[in-house]
């Protein structure tokens, strides 16, 4: 196989985005990448990043997936994303571990507003869910609620409240799981006052 034709194939073995390491274990140097793109059979995304040409324009779902494996969408966009806010972020609101701000810093690509999160508390809530085709990690609804709470200053009154009340008449809430994270996160007390008038008024 042509180193073309072998470049081609990582790429769509990828899903559309390869990095310069993928390409370098299908035996293609990187100084070949770079001719390859010169001559135009690939295109450079970004720093590493490649698409073939005639690829539909990335999204930032496929992106995300790429730039951030380790993020996962919260806050914001997880509002949005379950229906309890109809505010459509501008930035991607994205959780990271604390040891990842290099990373974020270099993400020029996507407008992102990262969420630095504690190891102890970083999986708590995690599920996958699909973004415009694209599979991401986002925190359920339950933590996403909690994390409401615990960036309440940072948050729009209006989002704050539509939030918590769309939650509360949310079919899919699962309380057992909202009382346990709220536990975990310190925020028992000031997510349950609010909860209990909502739920019983």
């Amino acid at each position: 196989m042509d180193k073309k034709t072998c470049a081609q194939k990582v790429i769509l073995n990828k899903g559309g985005i390869a990095k310069t390491a993928d390409f370098v274990l299908a035996g293609i140097k990187s100084y070949e990448v770079a001719a390859l793109c010169k001559e135009g059979v690939i295109e450079r995304i970004r720093r590493g990043f490649y698409q073939l040409p005639q690829s539909v324009i990335v999204t930032d779902e496929q992106l995300i997936k790429e730039i951030l494996p380790q993020g996962i969408i919260c806050v914001e966009s997880a509002l949005f994303h379950y229906g309890y806010s109809d505010f459509s972020p501008r930035e991607w609101s994205i959780a990271v571990p604390r040891t990842a701000s290099r990373t974020v810093k270099r993400v020029q690509e996507i407008s992102l507003k990262a969420y630095f999160i504690p190891k102890n508390i970083f999986n708590l809530g995690k599920v996958t869910d699909n973004f415009n085709g694209v599979s991401l990690a986002v925190y359920d609804r339950e933590r996403t609620l909690c994390d409401c709470f615990k960036y309440r200053t940072k948050l729009d009154n209006e989002i704050f409240n539509k939030a918590v009340n769309a939650y509360a008449a949310d079919d899919n809430k699962n309380l057992t799981n909202l009382s346990k994270y709220a536990k975990e996160m310190k925020l028992y007390t000031k997510v349950m006052n609010v909860m209990e008038v909502l739920l019983n008024g």
